[in-house]
């Protein structure tokens, strides 16, 4: 008894199963986190380590060489990339897609462990990560009130941080700006040289002075008691009273004698504006399992509550940023053209099969395969996304498809005069074997993708999975309860036009009939002879061939993927290196109020000191503003991209003095530049200099816009060239030297102040009088150990110079990269002229010009995506070979794909859409789509052939009788992907090109290949009839 038969007989069972499936299904999707894209980790680990008060170049030297030297052993390494600026050491290492990234960390971790004793001990802890999506802010919220200074800090940081950390799925909470609380010993220079002192003398009294010490245990008959030496400060008085040492006439000095000591505010390093107001940023990240819709819930439940319970210090929270808000926008939208495509679907449902009833046995397979994919993505682990409900909502034209093949030939049978029961299984057990190949066909497209790893397929492999399982499903459906509810609700409607709705549906049958009529004569004048045979083939070569025109001529553009319409860009405030971060925020603060006055600006995020590529350290002299704008097409009539340009060169007109740059968002939240080129060389001088001739060629590309170096020379800096004979002669070493410079310009805080349940760091520094220009560090005294005092201008040359502000390497060899923005264009046609404009530069010896950003990965991405499309046709060609059992008919079905290709690239151009990782995915799609119109006409014609029926009879009849269930599976998915291919809003880029791809192919594919499919059918009939190869005779073969 074979599974329709089954259904039929004993539907109850059948009932129970579609029921358990739909119980586990909606339990599933509750369950389902809901996130902006999928997981697509990249494999690259970052290592970065802060070498407090270094240069650069001490950076690279001596730190990220030897962590470069270090790791470079490792295997499946594809590419490391080092920088190295002030203060820190940033090392990104790219690794093969077939390493296992986990057990690469842990073998990093041993290598980096090992290292660390060699490395200066100022240095602190590397921390190593693993690039990922979920790394980036989910919350980006200001807070401020009516307490100022250390005060609020204190409240942020001991009570409002804590609280938020604990919400369920925060991984990490970071506090921008503020005024933390510092103990501060300012020493003066003077002093400690009429003392006889030296600068580390006085910061190892102060450690040594604050220790809490157990010193073990008293026991006697009484019992034990543990003894502890108390010996931490226990108020300012206690710091400013420290003996230090003592005078040559022996008496004591005091810390206070020496030393300005302060209960103050940290030298600010970043400040925190909200829509230019003072405020404490607080930025949130969540844990990467966790929801981030669902936490970011649960954390602005805990912020109303927070501002409930500081009410009394007047304190506010306002969320600037909430990256949930765009992934529900975006899932929402997709959901919405979910809906609609099924009322679409249903209303063609409807015209076509004539009835309510008839329609709803037709949709029945949309719910039961979506409920059920649900059960899958579970299992699976994964997530609500852009990706898995965009395969959900593209699936909803295919999942019809099935039922729409078996339903229109089981009423074929009743219109034959058979009962319901009989016509129903009829019905599906004479198509059931070409329902099963075009389903197979569908979903075979899809598993090259599904089982191969890297960038793209990780980021499709949702998609993929979900329009595979329900198209599944699907078929399931349509071989269980279809039949079954045909057996039982079936029934044949006869319209004679009585009312309104019987003459449209007249009406339509009349047009169809003229239209399949059409089909036929124009089919039957290309079967008529050999010329017209020729002509028909020739006409579709020269439209496949000339289809590719729209690409290389420039009307169908190409990109990696599209950045999207986030309405969000970051917008860079540069000053001269040499700028404190006084004067930065004084220029700022000028940029952010012409900001307030631009209607299109919704609202902005600044802070003084700091960006997205500093790593949390201070940079003086860079401020990063990030600029939220009002709706695309409302009051903002530009894209963010011209936005964005518009306002930098508005502000270059008003603000002088700095460079002004701007980043616009994409749809990840990313702002990295789409156009990277590495210059890799033997000298960082001659890079320099080939960076300059090849800036010119990028700026002599139209919509190559905002270029920069990541390697700039002139950063000022105070070069000390000690003299080692004389430093040994004076008593004095190297160490004590460095200590020394650093305790007097950067600070020791080694030493902490408690109060109360809290620790302060206790900054010991010379007073800002003494440390204001270069005389200051030629004076900067030192005390050998026989007591003299030494000044540093004695044994060491002191004078100003410049320096790169960052080092850069890759592959261990000197590199720069330049990147820039692209406005008006796609990027990867930019990129293309580029390469063409610098291919015939000379360069010099050893020196490699090599291309990153968007072009890599979309060179990645043709790459995957080209190894699909030949792996899917293989596939199905091997798929039809097994099922027909003929080795040449199903290449008459894949004359149908090249077909919808001119359709593709036509609604491409036509709607200005660009050759992408998403428009590759539909015309991927597409194969498994149009095949099928091939399949349901050869596979009826070779029935109507096996009746003894003539090939131009069989060929007429097949496409006759196929046409209906032709048209209505792609009028189907067509009207089903009309929602998505005028989307607009939040993640709409992504969704239009791919639909406006599979609508062209669509409709190309179906009008072309029922008049070409049949003439190829003949053609190759014919030629194998000429080389003996007639049609394969039946085995009668008793078992």
């Amino acid at each position: 008894m074979n599974i329709t038969a089954l259904s039929i007989r004993r539907p109850s069972l059948v009932i129970v199963a579609f029921a358990v499936l739909a119980f586990m299904g909606i339990a599933s999707y509750l369950k389902l986190p809901i996130e902006l894209v999928p997981k697509f980790s990249a494999p690259v680990v970052t290592i970065i380590t802060v070498y407090p008060g270094a240069s650069p170049s001490e950076v690279e030297n001596a730190v990220s060489k030897p962590i470069e030297d270090a790791i470079s052993s490792l295997e499946g390494i594809d590419q490391v990339q080092v920088g190295s600026q002030e203060n820190s050491s940033f090392v990104a290492v790219e690794f093969e897609q077939s390493v296992d990234l986990d057990k690469a960390v842990q073998e990093m971790q041993r290598k980096i462990n090992q290292l660390q004793a060699s490395l200066p001990k100022e240095v602190r802890t590397p921390v190593i990560n693993k690039f990922a999506l979920d790394e980036l802010p989910i919350l980006k919220i200001g807070v401020a009130g009516n307490l100022t200074g250390a005060a609020f800090y204190d409240v942020v940081k001991n009570r409002v941080v804590p609280e938020i950390s604990q919400v369920k799925g925060v991984a990490q909470v970071s506090i921008l700006g503020g005024e933390e609380r510092e103990i501060k010993i300012n020493i003066s220079s003077a002093r400690l040289e009429q003392y006889g002192l030296s600068l580390l003398q006085v910061s190892q009294a102060v450690q040594t002075a604050n220790l809490d010490f157990p010193t073990g245990k008293l026991t006697g008959e009484q019992g034990q008691l543990r003894i502890r030496l108390a010996g931490k400060f226990l108020g300012i008085e206690d710091i400013r009273n420290l003996v230090v040492g003592k005078s040559r006439f022996g008496s004591s000095i005091f810390l206070k004698d020496i030393a300005e000591v302060q209960d103050g505010t940290r030298d600010p390093e970043i400040i925190c504006r909200t829509d230019g107001q003072p405020a404490v940023g607080i930025t949130i990240r969540k844990q990467g399992d966790a929801n981030a819709v669902e936490m970011s819930k649960l954390v602005l439940e805990k912020i109303a509550l927070l501002q409930g319970a500081y009410a009394a210090e007047g304190m506010r929270f306002e969320v600037v940023a909430n990256s949930s808000t765009f992934t529900k926008k975006a899932t929402n939208a997709v959901i919405e053209d979910l809906l609609v495509a099924v009322l679409l679907v249903g209303l063609v449902m409807l015209l076509f099969l004539h009835s309510l009833r008839n329609a709803a046995i037709v949709l029945v397979s949309i719910p039961t395969s979506i409920v059920s994919t649900f059960v899958m993505m579970h299992l699976f682990g994964y997530s609500l996304n852009l990706m898995s409900l965009l395969g959900l909502s593209l699936a909803i034209g295919i999942l019809v498809d099935d039922a729409i093949v078996v339903i229109e030939n089981i009423y074929r049978h009743f219109e034959m005069g058979k009962n319901k029961v009989q016509a129903s299984y009829d019905g599906r057990m004479e198509i059931g074997f070409t329902a099963l190949s075009i389903t197979l066909v569908d979903v075979v497209v899809f598993l090259p993708i599904v089982f191969t790893a890297g960038l793209v397929p990780n980021l499709l492999r949702q998609f993929c999975m979900t329009v595979l399982t329900s198209t599944l499903v699907s078929l399931l459906v349509s071989f269980t309860l279809v039949p079954w509810l045909t057996s039982r609700f079936g029934k044949l409607h006869r319209f004679e036009g009585k009312n309104l709705a019987g003459r449209i549906i007249l009406r339509f049958e009349r047009f169809l009939e003229w239209l399949s009529d059409a089909f036929v004569s124009l089919l039957s004048l290309a079967l008529k002879n050999r010329r017209t045979k020729i002509i028909t083939l020739l006409t579709a070569i020269a439209l496949f061939f000339s289809s590719f025109l729209l690409v290389t001529s420039g009307l169908i553009g190409n990109a990696f993927m599209e950045p999207g319409e986030r309405g969000e860009f970051l917008l860079e405030v540069v000053l001269p290196q040499d700028a404190s971060l006084t004067q930065t925020d004084a220029i700022t603060k000028r940029v952010e109020a012409w900001l307030q006055t631009q209607p299109e600006v919704v609202r902005t995020f600044t802070t003084v000191g700091a960006n997205n590529k500093s790593f949390g350290l201070s940079a003086p002299n860079i401020a990063e503003i990030q600029v939220f704008l009002t709706p695309y097409g409302g009051i903002r009539k530009d894209l963010t991209p011209v936005f964005a340009r518009k306002t930098k060169v508005k502000l270059e007109e008003i603000i002088a003095g700095a460079r002004i740059k701007t980043n616009p968002i994409d749809i990840l939240g990313l702002s990295f530049s789409p156009i990277e080129i590495q210059l890799n060389g033997p000298s960082l001088d001659s890079l320099l200099m080939l960076a300059e001739k090849v800036k010119i060629e990028m700026a002599a590309v139209p919509g190559c816009v905002e270029i920069g170096s990541t390697v700039e020379g002139g950063n000022p800096e105070v070069k000390v060239e000690v003299n080692r004979q004389r430093m040994a002669d004076f008593g004095l070493a190297m160490a004590q030297v460095g200590l020394t410079l650093q305790t007097a310009f950067s600070g020791n805080t080694d030493a902490k102040y408690r109060d109360g349940d809290f620790e302060y760091p206790i900054r010991i520094a010379l007073d800002a009088f003494d440390r204001r220009s270069v005389e200051d560090i030629k004076n900067l005294s030192f005390v050998n150990p026989l007591g003299s005092t030494v000044s540093l201008k004695q044994f060491a040359d002191v004078r100003q110079g410049t320096a790169p502000t960052r080092l850069e390497r890759r592959d261990r060899s000197t590199s720069l990269m330049l990147t820039a923005q692209v406005i008006g264009r796609p990027n990867g046609s930019v990129t293309r002229e580029i390469i063409k404009r610098l291919a015939p530069l000379r360069l010099p010896p050893g020196t490699q010009i090599k291309y990153g950003g968007d072009y890599k990965r979309q060179q990645q991405g043709i790459g995957t995506l080209g190894f699909a499309l030949w792996a899917s046709l293989v596939f199905v060609y091997l798929i039809m070979v097994a099922l027909y059992d003929n080795w040449v008919y199903p290449l008459v079905v894949l004359v149908s794909i090249p077909l919808s290709v001119i359709g593709a690239f036509l609604a491409m151009a036509l709607a200005s859409e660009n050759l992408t990782v998403f428009t590759g995915l539909g015309m991927l799609m597409l194969i498994g789509l149009v095949g099928k119109n091939a399949i349901l006409v050869v596979d009826f014609a070779n029935q109507l052939r096996d009746q003894g029926v003539a090939l131009r009879e069989a060929l007429l009849q097949a496409t006759k009788l196929r046409f209906r269930p032709v048209l209505m599976t792609n009028i189907a998915m067509v009207i089903g992907l009309l929602p998505i291919a005028f989307a607009q809003g939040s993640g709409a880029d992504w969704k239009n090109g791919l639909a406006w791809t599979i609508i062209g192919g669509l409709n190309s594919s179906m009008f072309l290949s029922l008049i070409v499919v049949p003439v190829v059918y003949w053609m190759f009939d014919r030629a194998m009839e000429k080389l003996g190869m007639g049609r394969k005779e039946k085995v009668d073969l008793v078992e």
